[in-house]
């Protein structure tokens, strides 16, 4: 009988300890959390001034005005294409945002995304295998499909609409 009533007392203590020491590192990470979010105010708030001003004295120095909020446009469907190979062909899909500058860009972009995903998938079908497998290489890719999206771009609207290409994923069999 003495052993049993052992046993209950024990089971009872290790599950209060468990919810203190569960409440106190929920307490812990609350209070975290709370202080970063009261420290990184300040900063934030300060930041935007100084990349204004930034920004301000080198429109002034240029003339030309700020280009914007930087805005990411994703594109709805990965690439996946056949690539030749010295040795073999290999099968490559790649995952592409676009950084476009300011609301009337991004909403430029969004209109014509056939238009972009036409000339990116070509520019991305004419590439080398042997040459995706460097990092050169895929820099080279990248800046090549952005070169060929201005163009297009330019061609149909006018303007330079896209300021980067962007890789978030890059696979290659």
């Amino acid at each position: 009988m003495a052993a049993e009533k052992d046993l209950v007392i024990a089971e009872g203590g290790g599950k209060k300890k468990l919810l203190l020491i569960g409440g106190g590192a929920a307490l812990l990470i609350v209070l975290g959390v709370v202080g970063f979010m009261f420290l990184s105010g300040g900063d934030d708030a300060a930041a935007p001034t100084a990349a204004g001003n930034e920004a301000a004295a080198s429109a002034g120095a240029d003339g030309a005005e700020p280009k914007g909020t930087a805005l990411y446009v994703p594109l709805p469907r990965p690439f996946v294409f056949n690539v030749p190979g010295a040795s073999r062909d290999r099968m490559v899909q790649i995952k592409v945002q676009l950084l476009v500058r300011g609301t009337n860009n991004e909403t430029i972009a969004m209109r014509h995304i056939p238009l972009i995903e036409g000339s990116l998938l070509e520019t991305f079908s004419a590439a080398n295998a042997d040459e995706l497998v460097t990092v050169a290489g895929r820099d080279a890719l990248k800046n090549k499909a952005l070169s060929d999206l201005q163009q297009a771009m330019i061609e149909v609207v006018g303007s330079v609409v896209v300021d980067e290409v962007l890789f978030t994923g890059f696979v290659m069999q």
